[in-house]
C-alpha cells in the first residue's frame, strides 16, 4: 500500500508509518481495542499545509489582486470537490485502507473521504519532507485547477442566489436533512431548493455542506 502510494506521490518516505497513518481510514480501525491511527491529526495538519502553500502560490500567481479576489480563489481551490477531483486523478482511493464493510459500500468515492485523506497524504507530507516537498505537490497536483479559471470565482451560495435574483425567484432555501458520525467528526446533509429545483451535499459542517449543495443545484440549473 505504501510502495504504491509513494509511486502515486512521487516521493519515498523516511518515516513509512506517516504515509501508512495517512491513508488509514477511521472504519479500518473498528473492533481495535485503542482506535488510534487513523488519518484525522495528519488531516489536521494537512488542511493548515494546504491553506499556506496555496495562499504563497496565489499571491505569487495574482500579485495585482485584493485580499477578495485572493480569497474567493483560495476557498475553491480548497474546496471538497477539487480536493477529491485531485484525490481521484492521482489515484489516491486505490491505496486508502478501510474496513471491508465500508470499501463495498463504496466509501473510497465519497468526497468527503477522499477529500480529507488527501489532505491527510500533505500532512504526512509535510512532517517527513518538510515544506518544500508538500509545496511542490500541491503545484503538481494543482496545475490543472489553478490555470483553469482565468477571474476569481464566485462562492456557490453567492451564484445560485444572483441566479435566482436575476430570475424574479425566492430566494434560496437550506435545510439540514441528515447529520451522522461521532461528536468530534461530524457530517451534515444539506438540501437547497429554488422554483421546485433541488441540490444536496455532505460536509463537515453545515457552511460546507451549503455550499456543496448550492454547487449541485447550480449543475442542474440553466445559464
Amino acid at each position: 500500500m505504501t510502495g504504491q502510494a509513494e509511486a502515486l506521490l512521487g516521493y519515498s518516505f523516511k518515516r513509512p508509518d506517516l504515509l501508512r497513518e495517512a491513508l488509514t481510514h477511521r472504519s479500518a480501525l473498528q473492533g481495535h481495542r485503542h482506535p488510534t491511527g487513523s488519518n484525522e491529526r495528519l488531516e489536521f495538519i494537512g488542511d493548515r499545509v494546504l491553506g499556506l502553500v496555496m495562499a504563497e502560490w496565489l499571491a505569487e500567481r495574482f500579485p495585482r489582486e485584493q485580499e477578495g479576489d485572493l480569497g474567493r480563489r483560495l476557498a475553491y481551490l480548497v474546496s471538497q470537490p477539487v480536493l477529491a477531483g485531485v484525490a481521484e486523478a492521482v489515484g489516491l482511493a486505490d491505496a486508502l485502507a478501510v474496513s471491508p464493510g465500508e470499501a463495498k459500500a463504496g466509501v473510497k468515492k465519497r468526497a468527503t473521504v477522499l477529500a480529507d485523506a488527501l489532505e491527510a497524504i500533505l500532512g504526512a507530507l509535510y512532517l517527513d519532507g518538510g515544506l518544500d516537498e508538500a509545496r511542490g505537490f500541491v503545484r503538481r497536483a494543482w496545475e490543472e485547477s489553478m490555470t483553469q479559471q482565468a477571474a476569481p470565482p464566485k462562492d456557490a451560495k453567492t451564484a445560485l442566489q444572483e441566479w435566482a435574483q436575476k430570475r424574479g425567484l425566492d430566494l434560496p432555501v437550506y435545510a439540514v436533512t441528515a447529520r451522522s458520525g461521532p461528536p468530534h467528526a461530524p457530517e451534515f446533509t444539506v438540501t437547497v431548493t429554488v422554483d421546485d429545483k433541488a441540490g444536496t451535499g455532505t460536509g463537515a459542517s453545515k457552511r460546507a455542506a451549503e455550499q456543496l449543495a448550492a454547487e449541485a443545484l447550480i449543475t442542474q440549473l440553466p445559464a
